[in-house]
């Protein structure tokens, strides 16, 4: 009886379903807003240059072809200016599934970790710090939150032996992974699709999002270990004390016992994929433009294209790092897939399986950002884009560039909740605060920071979030229980950001 109410109760609809309503009630607008536009200096508004033009309202057709022209940049009969395509970021998505399907198939990851849960043995408290930062690193760097749900099985067992609580072992996943998503360096599916959609690199704003990783996660491991002492000295102030016997029954202590060793090739390969992410930083961050005399990525790469034959050999439109952009890092996460593949002696088939399983699992952040930018087309070929920041222009002229950010964060709170996926999110609203923002003296790379921070908070707690659902329940801790735990965190974490990002938009 249970089962059949749950399923005729009300259930949110998918991030698909929401976007596509989205696309269909912003066709309606292009008939009751005026059409009008701006000119534009590359991809820059030319402030005051508004004017209006004939109405070019969107019908069924078109919203039916807002998805296809999103992801292949197609524009409907020429009306518009480009809008950038999907398509390479879409790709850009499949290729970091299948770099993560052929790491995952290692168990490089998961052994690495029990060697940490190891080495700590008899001090095993200090492993809050020490993995909630592991764990941010990996939310900061490639979003980790779904693939979190395997260390479960690992790190409740560890913390329940030593008279901790499954709250403290979730708070170590949830928040450590959370708060490094919410504090994005270089993660593709916030920081990457935000930053493609308003033609910006992400490395643009690197250093004020490490900033805040720096201080968010301080602050969060210094919250998760306050509580976890509370516990240590009183089990009853556990928050699941009541539950405590059941889950003791439940959970096999023994657990980090079962995980195999480290061997010297996941060894490797854990040297691989961290490896990685620091190119991939590497070749995103402007470096002649953030130093002009800081040109020796650019000298090393003239050199080696002028030696005669293994210039030849490496190619003539080699980048130097500091250059790249979409294309650049999908093609390095193709290839240290396959050289990780090639350490590890994996078969080919394995790889094949394991590489096309891995962009399997992205397919469908692929389509999301292409339905979502859906929405972007129907509002420029129906001609409100440039309306709609003119209303910005007008509004915001007054507005203190501290207030417009923190007020953009406020906005995306509720947003993030509508929408959870962060790339269906960013490719759906940055075109319109992008520029909003430029109307305040706000930086694009500001506006991206102050949207995927409050996209990593709601994401703490929400219940649409696969990642904090599934580790619930895998913890045995109910949802009204990790509110009260959460809260003053949130809370903290609101006030900090907003102080950061306040600061941030005067300096």
């Amino acid at each position: 009886m249970d089962g059949k109410k749950t399923e005729k109760g009300f259930r949110l609809p998918s991030a698909y379903t929401v976007l596509f309503i989205i696309i269909a009630a912003t066709a309606v607008l292009t008939w009751l807003i005026p059409a009008g536009s701006y000119e534009y200096q590359g991809r820059n508004v030319v402030p005051g240059s508004y004017q209006r033009v004939e109405q070019n309202p969107q019908g069924l057709w078109d919203v039916l072809m807002a998805p296809i022209r999103g992801m292949v940049g197609t524009e409907a009969d020429g009306y518009v200016k480009a809008t950038s395509a999907a398509v390479e970021i879409a790709f850009f998505l499949l290729m970091i599934g299948g770099f993560l399907g052929i790491v995952n198939k290692t168990g490089a990851l998961n052994a690495g970790l029990a060697s940490t849960i190891r080495r700590f043995k008899g001090r095993e408290k200090m492993l809050i710090p020490v993995l909630m930062i592991l764990f941010a690193l990996g939310g900061s760097a490639f979003g980790m939150a779904e693939e979190t749900l395997a260390f479960y099985a690992l790190i409740v067992p560890v913390m329940l032996a030593i008279g901790l609580d499954t709250v403290v072992a979730t708070a170590i996943i949830i928040v450590g992974s959370g708060v490094g998503v919410l504090a994005s360096t270089v993660n593709p599916f916030a920081t990457g699709v935000a930053s493609a959609t308003l033609g910006i690199s992400m490395g643009q704003g690197i250093g004020l999002r490490l900033l805040m990783l720096v201080a968010l996660t301080g602050i969060s491991i210094l919250y998760v270990y306050r509580y976890a002492c509370k516990v240590e000295k009183d089990p009853k102030r556990s928050l699941v004390y009541a539950k405590r016997e059941e889950v003791l029954r439940h959970f096999s202590i023994g657990a980090l016992e079962s995980q195999a060793e480290i061997s010297k090739k996941q060894k490797l390969v854990n040297g691989l994929f961290f490896a990685t992410f620091v190119i991939m930083i590497a070749g995103l961050i402007p470096w002649d433009e953030l130093n002009a005399n800081f040109t020796i990525f650019v000298n090393v790469t003239e050199w080696l294209s002028g030696i005669p034959v293994l210039g030849a050999f490496l190619g003539k439109g080699m980048l130097p790092l500091g250059w790249w952009y979409f294309n650049e890092i999908t093609m390095l996460f193709m290839a240290m897939a396959i050289i990780i593949a090639v350490v590890y002696k994996m078969k080919e088939s394995e790889f094949i399986n394991s590489f096309l399983s891995g962009a399997g699992d992205m397919l469908g952040v692929a389509i999301i950002v292409a339905v979502a930018r859906g929405i972007q087309v129907v509002m420029n070929n129906g001609l409100i884009t440039d309306t709609i920041l003119n209303w910005g222009e007008t509004s915001l002229g007054g507005l203190a560039s501290s207030i417009f950010i923190v007020l953009t964060f406020i906005f995306y709170l509720p947003m993030s909740f509508l929408i959870p996926s962060t790339s269906g999110l960013a490719a759906a609203t940055m075109g319109i605060m992008g520029p909003m923002g430029e109307f305040a003296g706000v930086n694009p790379e500001l506006v991206v920071t102050a949207f995927q921070s409050a996209s990593g908070l709601v994401n703490l707690i929400t219940p649409t979030s696969a990642s904090v659902i599934g580790g619930l329940a895998l913890a045995r801790i109910g949802l009204g229980t990790w509110f009260r735990f959460m809260g003053w965190l949130l809370a903290i974490q609101f006030l900090v950001i907003c102080a950061i990002l306040g600061i941030a938009a005067v300096l």
